[in-house]
């Protein structure tokens, strides 16, 4: 990652300048035009058996610029648990940092846009919105995160087209650039292409199209075939998302799928509940339950706290009670 971070540095400040040039008949400095934000959340976990252990889970800055160009800058970094503590022991520092967003919108007319960098890709519906502060519970369903490539560094064509009262959104995407570092515990993807297909209303539901090679000791090739959905009704909440993995053969790569209810209980309270499930051949199966709670304090502070249960822990997915605060700032 460090050097796909210094070589997308690189092509971020080449873009920038011509996005500059490109707005050099502004009647204001370009650099009026640039936001930074960001989030952060800090949590703790007490494990089956009274472990305990939290972190600072992260801290992310958000880079973006705009201006009546067609061009849209934004990037996002990020520092992953800059301090960590077990009980029993003293607060660790084990941080790194992650690039999670680098790219360039150029608008080709009200309906296609295109995206060059290193963005998100858009499988289902968590996987682009999983800032902490944006999503309801602590814990990430592992469908959503260890079986397709999370990020891509390429190109993508994207926008929406208006139908009445309802709008169909399309994504098209490919990868460009490789990462040249793998992190610790990172599943390697390659070759990755894919689209998405989304139709917007009362009720939302998507199709994700995939194909990826993952870095196994045969570079296996997959296919994936995902569903998802979102509704809302008298302040409730439904969503939920389901993937298939096939292999080049068209054999069983895998699956994995989520179903999340969200109730209001008043005064910004609400009851969250999921079920979820997963398999990975070179990781077996593994199924889990949720029932927590939130409170959105303001618009950009939530507290969720949570109990998670089911079969072992495993990487990113713990059991057993969890609290943390995530703010937008």
């Amino acid at each position: 990652m460090r050097k796909s971070l210094l070589f997308f540095t690189s092509v971020a400040i080449a873009l920038l300048f011509g996005c500059a040039q490109a707005a050099e008949t502004s009647d204001t400095s370009i650099w009026n035009d640039f936001k930074l934000g960001g989030y952060s959340s800090a949590g703790f976990n007490v494990h089956p058996g009274g472990r305990v252990d939290g972190a600072l889970d992260e801290i992310s800055l958000i880079l973006s610029w705009e201006n009546n160009s067609s061009f849209r800058f934004f990037s996002e970094l990020e520092l992953e648990r800059p301090i960590t503590f077990n009980k029993g022991h003293s607060a660790e520092k084990d941080f790194y940092f992650d690039l999670e967003r680098l790219y360039v919108d150029y608008n080709l007319s009200e309906k296609a846009n295109l995206r060059a960098g290193r963005f998100l890709n858009p499988v289902g519906r968590w996987n682009t919105l999983h800032a902490a502060p944006l999503v309801w519970t602590a814990s990430r369903p592992l469908a959503t995160s260890r079986l397709f490539p999370m990020y891509n560094n390429g190109l993508m064509f994207y926008g929406a087209v208006p139908l009445t009262n309802n709008a169909l959104e399309y994504n098209l995407y490919i990868e460009a650039l490789k990462d040249q570092h793998e992190d610790k515990g990172e599943i390697v993807f390659r070759d990755t292409k894919g689209a998405r297909f989304a139709w917007l209303g009362k009720f939302n539901i998507g199709l994700s199209l995939l194909e990826f090679r993952e870095k196994l000791p045969n570079n296996a090739e997959f296919h994936l075939l995902g569903l998802d959905f979102l509704v809302h009704q008298n302040g409730w909440e439904f969503s939920g998302e389901a993937f298939q993995r096939y292999t080049n053969q068209y054999g069983d790569g895998g699956n994995g799928a989520y179903l999340q209810a969200v109730a209001p209980l008043g005064h910004q309270w609400f009851a969250i509940a999921r079920a979820e499930s997963f398999k990975r051949p070179a990781e077996g199966s593994s199924e889990r339950w949720l029932l927590g709670t939130a409170w959105r304090m303001t618009p950009h502070k939530v507290l969720k706290i949570e109990y998670v249960d089911g079969d072992e822990e495993r990487l990113g997915s713990p059991r057993g009670l969890l609290a943390s605060f995530a703010i937008l700032f």
